[in-house]
């Protein structure tokens, strides 16, 4: 804007905008949540100026008094946001020209809106990946409190939903620690395209202006410049790194809350979710639904929208900028905001559900599920190849099932007319705490395998 309050482009363009492309180019509604990091590169960017005397220190000093007067506006909100701005870019400029009168035309010497706006983005995304790391460390520690509790409480670990093996239900909420942490190291690894200072690269060719970009690189926090500016406008490989990023989480949100919602239901009964979690129905007195739980799971649904839909726009555009990335902004505070809540909402169904430990026992008691370490017990015992213990097993499995007793039910004679060379201390197989604990390979449910692993994850 200039200071009569127009367009600076209207200078070549004559005719008035159309008022339906004057509405769907504004993106105000959107990105002026980016303010803070706006001001502060556009402060960073005119000390350099200053420093490579592109501008004298009277108007670098009146610039930055005015910029930072806006800021103060904007969090007092006191700043009034007028939407027929293209951008909080423009905004901004606009007011620092009221502010400050025709010196504010400096602030966008040697830079374009391309460059401006990744920088923007970038700052915001350094410090929203900070926070969601943040948010999954108090979910991973909640997740650890509800392990230690429940170590050595013992239900049918599922393939395929049936019951399978024996496991600690310590063992596998801790399942989505390691998922949560690899959330994290993506995350992380997001950071090293996400320092890489785009200011300076202008339009998509540079600027023949003497600045240093080294400067405005250590002076906003990044590691070093791009290195190429046409690359620099166009390149949108960060905000496809946070998406997938966070899809992941969302997915494995959408799976422990899919979880959550079979083990509630009336058919499983392995926990329980506290009223302030559940919601009633309008017809049913006696309903408590897992509403919070499927709010998780269909969320992950936008988060792969967006994905997909950032994937989209990228995929047919050549070098370098076009308005076709304007929405980059919109899909990932959208992404982000969906997260941040996720996370929030899953917190407080980790805080607030119970295990009902005789269920889960008594669940693992059905589906012969000691049948593996019947087959072990003969490998080890006897000195069997797996397969033939296996065959052995099945029809062990096979003589239960036609006699409607489990596997714990038989008699040693019982055992003896299937395989002759059985013991006694075959008896100890069945039982469910023992199958548990045997699992002593590492990555395995034992209960000192659970401790350590809980130590651990504690003191990463």
């Amino acid at each position: 804007m200039n200071k009569k309050n127009k367009p600076i482009w209207g200078t070549r363009i004559k005719g008035k905008t159309s008022g339906i492309f004057e509405k769907v180019s504004s993106s105000l509604k959107v990105d002026k949540r980016l303010y803070k990091e706006d001001i502060m590169a556009s402060i960073a960017h005119v000390e350099m100026l200053n420093r490579q005397k592109i501008i004298n220190f009277k108007i670098k000093n009146k610039i930055i008094w005015g910029l930072k007067k806006i800021q103060n506006q904007i969090i007092k909100k006191k700043y009034i946001f007028d939407y027929r701005d293209e951008d909080i870019h423009m905004s901004i400029e606009k007011k620092l020209f009221e502010l400050i009168g025709e010196d504010a035309g400096f602030i966008h010497t040697a830079r374009s809106r391309n460059d401006q706006v990744l920088v923007d983005l970038k700052i915001w995304m350094i410090s929203s990946n900070g926070k969601l790391i943040k948010m999954l460390d108090q979910t991973i520690n909640t997740i650890l409190k509800v392990a230690e509790k429940n170590i050595y409480t013992i239900m049918p670990g599922f393939t395929h939903l049936k019951n399978a093996q024996p496991i600690s239900f310590s063992h596998y909420i801790l399942a989505y620690v390691e998922m949560f942490n690899r959330d994290k190291k993506r995350l992380l690894s997001n950071f090293n395209s996400l320092k890489e200072n785009p200011l300076g690269s202008g339009a998509l060719s540079g600027t023949s202006f003497n600045i240093d970009r080294k400067f405005t690189t250590k002076k906003l926090g990044f590691k070093y410049p791009t290195g190429n500016s046409i690359d620099t406008v166009s390149d949108r490989d960060f905000v496809l790194d946070f998406l997938y990023a966070s899809s992941l989480c969302a997915m494995h949100i959408s799976r422990l809350a899919e979880e959550f919602i079979i083990w509630n239901s009336d058919a499983f009964r392995l926990i329980n979710l506290k009223d302030n979690i559940v919601t009633g129905s309008s017809i049913m007195p006696q309903k408590k639904n897992p509403d919070t739980l499927e709010y998780l799971r269909g969320k992950v649904g936008s988060c792969y929208g967006n994905l997909f839909t950032m994937l989209t726009i990228l995929k047919g555009l050549p070098l370098s900028y076009f308005k076709d990335l304007q929405d980059d902004k919109k899909i990932i505070f959208e992404t982000y905001d969906d997260l941040v809540i996720s996370l929030k909402v899953l917190n407080e169904v980790l805080k607030n559900f119970s295990v009902n430990k005789n269920e889960m026992l008594n669940l693992a008691d059905r589906g012969y599920i000691t049948a593996t370490d019947l087959a072990d017990y003969f490998v080890k015992k006897l000195n069997y190849p797996f397969r033939k213990s296996y065959q052995i097993t099945a029809k062990i499995v096979n003589y239960c099932e036609a006699n409607k007793k489990k596997l714990s039910d038989l008699s040693i004679e019982e055992l003896k007319k299937i395989e002759s060379n059985i013991t006694n201390d075959v008896i100890d197989v069945f039982n469910l705490k023992n199958s548990v604990n045997s699992k002593k390979s590492y990555g395995g449910t034992s209960f000192e395998n659970i401790k350590k692993m809980i130590k651990k994850y504690k003191n990463a």
